[in-house]
């Protein structure tokens, strides 16, 4: 008796919650979970597909200040912003669902305690920087303060990186260091936090590693960059902070700190199946013992170490066997944009609702980004390739082909099925040999999906297209059916089916297009076979209407949106940011002078001399002068976390 199939799991990482996807977050991971989800579906697997914002950490607690509202309701709007964008591009999640929940904080204190209790995890002190004013500790992007590195000087840097000169920095660093919240000075001090071990559990997590990572044929950037982190040795890492939009640490005495969100996010993925189906989430994520379940993971190379590393880690550490782990990964490098990267501060990309303000239907967004996919390297997003996308394969391909035959029928047979046998032999066609191509080809465009290579699945979907065509040249028009009319209802039958193959294999990729062909064949669309039935669909058999599938890209449109949203779209917003960088500095020159004459008016009614050149500082409100120095305040340097 044949084993019953794997149940397959579909997950794609957790979009941040504190921006809108640009097309390379996009198709960095959730389109390209969808394909797989909607292919796994279309082979008749049980296929359940998990995604939703990973919306705790310090991220979302600076957007939310800088935006005056509170991090969850900075997280309503944007969790509501990603599913639109989602549901546009036709994603077919089975639950879109989110972190900040009651199954995410019972999910992962469990997995806290559990590591605590196998002895996974260690209290250790670490010198933070602290804020007298509010009382709390400060992550390190809520320190800002002018940037330390030469020639540089930058204002507004932060704890962790300076955006002028883009040095990676230590909030001790900084000169002049400032509490975003308050604009008090902070101060070093130390506090516990609790560290996973993981030198411990290198061993099981090298052999999870090159066990699945050879079972699931994982992509060779994630197998690449596992190695690399596991042959430089494991460390302690950090699980734990002090701020407060987390996970709450489940120990007396931890009552303000929370639980880092690199640990946190990754539980999303159970924590959402259990939003969506209760306790049943169980019989999905601990399966790992029994091995029916198949967990596919689709992500950005950036993400790699968390999802390969750190997580089956905690998995391991906390559960042993029990939960389901890692089988295929699927990474890709990244996607840029006309020889650029995505910017969303210069506006230079596609973002959020853009793709949907052209006007150009989503099918066309899938295909060419799935058709562009950066699996083995970084693509490019170029509008011309875009509009060649659509206008050369989709409409010249794809579309004319089903175009074609359907509107043949429905005008000269009344839109019905002629008589037809696929064993019809004609000295001008070998159809024997056309039917085994479409065989072959079918057969490789499975083996490309099963192996999770979209971008050739695309291909030989299209390649199969092209067969549509090839059959139909010089053998679809009136004379033909005049003269050899067995012949070409024979063409007609096997084109027809043809077209309804199509809309199966490119319905993980073009879903609404498959929808209209099925529409126009008057049909349901179908599974996916091993093998092709040339005549599926019979005689007698009565064809919707025609719909065109597709529609031509006009030349001016791509100069249109290539300034929309490329360099001038760049340049205005540089340009914005200087008007409101030259504002800023006129008012605070203004200040200034205002505080300087107020200070010399002070200092000449006490008779105290004022010397050029020298700056006073003047509490307002309160009969106290103070003279600023040219002293500059430097907090230590972090040392390296010591154990206690």
């Amino acid at each position: 008796m044949a084993a019953p199939p794997k149940k397959i799991l579909v997950t794609s990482a957790l979009p941040y919650v504190n921006n809108v996807p640009h097309l390379g977050n996009v198709i960095g991971s959730t389109l390209s979970a969808d394909v797989y989800a909607r292919y796994s579906r279309l082979r008749g697997r049980e296929t359940l597909y998990i995604c939703g914002t990973d919306e705790y950490g310090t991220a979302t607690e600076t957007r939310a200040l800088e935006a005056g509202v509170t991090p969850q309701a900075l997280c309503d709007e944007f969790h509501a912003k990603h599913k639109a964008i989602y549901d546009w591009f036709e994603l077919s999640f089975d639950y879109f669902g989110r972190t900040t929940t009651e199954h995410q904080t019972k999910i992962v204190q469990d997995a806290f305690l559990k590591l605590r209790d196998n002895g996974y995890l260690e209290e250790r002190t670490t010198t933070q920087p602290y804020c007298e004013k509010h009382e709390g500790f400060l992550a390190d992007r809520f320190v800002e303060g002018t940037c330390p590195k030469p020639g540089c000087g930058y204002d507004d840097a932060r704890g962790d990186q300076c955006d002028k000169c883009g040095n990676l920095l230590d909030p001790f660093e900084l000169i002049n260091p400032r509490c975003k919240m308050d604009g008090a000075t902070p101060v070093p001090r130390e506090t516990a936090h609790f560290f996973i071990k993981l030198d411990k559990l290198q061993g099981k997590v090298r052999e999870f590693f090159e066990k699945a990572s050879e079972e699931g044929k994982w992509s060779t950037n994630s197998k690449a960059i596992t190695k690399a982190w596991l042959d430089r040795g494991l460390e302690g890492r950090s699980i734990t902070r002090d701020v407060k939009w987390g996970v709450p640490v489940p120990l007396e005495g931890y009552e303000k700190k929370v639980i880092y969100v690199w640990f946190d996010a990754p539980y999303g993925y159970p924590s959402i199946t259990a939003d969506f189906l209760g306790e049943k989430w169980k019989d999905w994520w601990h399966r790992g013992v029994e091995g029916d379940v198949h967990l596919y993971q689709f992500m950005g190379k950036d993400n790699v170490p968390f999802h390969t590393v750190i997580w089956p880690a905690s998995v391991i550490g906390a559960e042993g066997d029990k939960w389901t782990k890692l089988h295929t990964l699927s990474t890709t490098e990244y996607l840029n944009y006309e020889n650029t990267k995505f910017s969303k501060s210069r506006g230079v990309g596609v973002f959020g609702d853009g793709a949907k303000e052209t006007g150009v239907p989503p099918s066309v967004w899938r295909y060419y980004l799935l058709s562009n996919r950066p699996e083995t390297g970084d693509t490019q997003f170029e509008w011309a390739g875009f509009a060649a996308a659509n206008n050369n394969e989709l409409l010249a391909n794809l579309g004319n082909f089903v175009n074609r035959v359907v509107k043949f029928v429905g005008a000269k047979l009344s839109g019905e099925i002629p008589d037809f046998s696929a064993s019809y032999t004609d000295e001008s066609f070998d159809f024997k040999a056309w039917i085994e191509t479409v065989q072959g080809l079918l057969a490789e465009y499975n083996a490309e999906m099963e192996g999770v290579h979209l971008r050739a699945g695309v291909k030989k979907a299209m390649e199969i297209s092209s067969q549509g065509n090839l059959l139909l040249q010089y053998r679809l028009d009136n004379a033909s059916l005049a003269a050899s009319p067995e012949r070409t209802k024979t063409v007609i039958g096997l084109a027809l089916n043809l077209a309804s193959l199509l809309a199966s294999v490119f319905s993980p990729y073009i879903p609404s297009t498959s929808e209209s062909i099925v529409r126009q064949l008057n049909t349901d669309l179908k599974s996916i076979p091993d093998k092709w039935d040339p005549e599926a669909l019979k005689p007698g058999h009565k064809l919707g209407k025609a719909e065109y599938l597709f529609t031509r890209i006009d030349d001016k449109k791509i100069a249109e949106w290539r300034d929309r949203f490329g360099g001038t779209q760049a340049s205005r917003a540089a340009e914005e940011a200087a008007k409101e960088a030259l504002k800023k500095k006129k008012q605070e020159e203004k200040d200034k002078k205002k505080a300087k004459k107020a200070a010399k008016k002070a200092a000449e009614a006490e008779g105290t001399p004022v010397a050029e050149g020298s700056t006073l500082a003047v509490q307002v409100g309160v009969d106290v002068k103070t003279v600023a120095t040219e002293d500059v305040k430097q907090l230590p340097i972090r040392e390296k976390p010591a154990e206690k």
